[in-house]
């Protein structure tokens, strides 16, 4: 299925049914009461997130959502059915915009949690409701009230603990593919990751982590150029973000101006990105003659003045990864007893 990370759509909450005038007749009683019943209310409109999907898609061809109107009151005090309430059901990580106003509605961020984006119009009032000691027969009732209506932008970001950062063809779909279960397309030209993928990975037993893979960046990402920067915004809710460099560029470039091209993306991109915890992972050791990996490491992270972790891996044969992994674990749930 094809991954959508935005729609748009506009949802219309029911309108509230009528109260009605109305007086009771029977026989043997000529001056029966009012007895007009009032007007159900209308259906308002929910989003609820649902913990087994993983796309908008669904909303880029279902735009309009309309929730039930309630009934009209009726004679004998009777009153109207309520509309029933329409459920919509978005990914985890689901942010809610106003369209036209773009305040934040709120968040869905745990499965059946739910955010009513439209209140459903409150119902009429029959002429029962308006008898009093001086008014015995009144023929007066009232209407029900529009539902609310409205745009909404739906704004998906990946819930993953670990991210990939890196230029196209650093690694990141192959790292991901060697540690986890999800098969992201790998080829040898750039742009091989179209939209991000997750995978799980296992450290042991009750012992796992989300890793999403992130369509590469390029320069002037920040202004628009590539596809990675559209996706940047799924990083905001990891953890922790995996810097992938390639030692052994295809194009034979530098792999520290490369790096140091990525740093600034991602400065220009959100300085809060920057700031997150991020760990350097020199990729493609394989490439290189086992006597002069060291070197090659020592020298990228001197001239990248690296302060943080920096772990040397082969993605493609496993080189590095498993204690790659066990330290994210170990990482993370460090993170997790700080918070708590």
């Amino acid at each position: 299925m094809k991954f959508v990370d935005e729609a748009r759509i506009e949802v219309i909450a029911g309108c509230g049914g009528n109260g009605i005038a109305s007086f009771r007749r029977e026989k043997y009683i000529p001056r029966g009461g009012p007895n007009g019943g009032d007007g159900g209310d209308g259906g308002s409109i929910f989003l609820q997130a649902d913990e087994n999907l993983n796309t908008l898609v669904d909303y880029r061809y279902a735009r309009l959502h309309r929730a039930q109107k309630g009934q009209h009151g009726q004679g004998s005090d009777c009153t109207g059915k309520c509309g029933e309430d329409l459920i919509l059901k978005v990914p985890l990580g689901t942010t809610v915009y106003d369209a036209d106003s773009g305040e934040l509605l709120g968040e869905l961020i745990h499965h059946a949690e739910q955010l009513k984006v439209a209140k459903g119009g409150e119902h009429g009032l029959g002429n029962s409701r308006f008898k009093s000691s001086t008014n015995r027969a009144p023929r007066h009732c009232t209407q029900g009230e529009a539902g609310e209506q409205r745009s909404l932008r739906l704004e998906l970001k990946v819930l993953a603990d670990v991210g990939l950062l890196g230029l196209p063809n650093a690694g990141k779909s192959t790292l991901i593919r060697s540690v986890s279960a999800a098969k992201p397309k790998v080829a040898d030209y750039p742009f091989t990751t179209m939209y991000p993928n997750l995978g799980m990975v296992a450290v042991g037993p009750a012992r796992s982590f989300v890793m999403a893979d992130i369509p590469g960046l390029i320069e002037g990402a920040s202004d628009g150029a590539g596809l990675g920067v559209r996706f940047l915004k799924h990083l905001s809710r990891t953890g922790l973000l995996l810097h992938l460099v390639d030692v052994l560029p295809m194009d034979g470039g530098d792999p520290v101006a490369h790096a140091q091209g990525i740093i600034e993306e991602l400065k220009n991109f959100s300085e809060a990105l920057l700031d997150k915890p991020r760990w350097l992972v020199l990729n493609k050791l394989d490439l290189i003659p086992e006597e002069e990996r060291q070197p090659l490491i020592d020298d990228i992270v001197n001239r990248m003045h690296w302060q943080g972790p920096v772990f040397s891996i082969s993605a493609i044969n496993g080189l590095g990864t498993e204690g790659l992994c066990r330290d994210i674990m170990n990482f993370l749930e460090g993170q997790d007893t700080l918070d708590s």
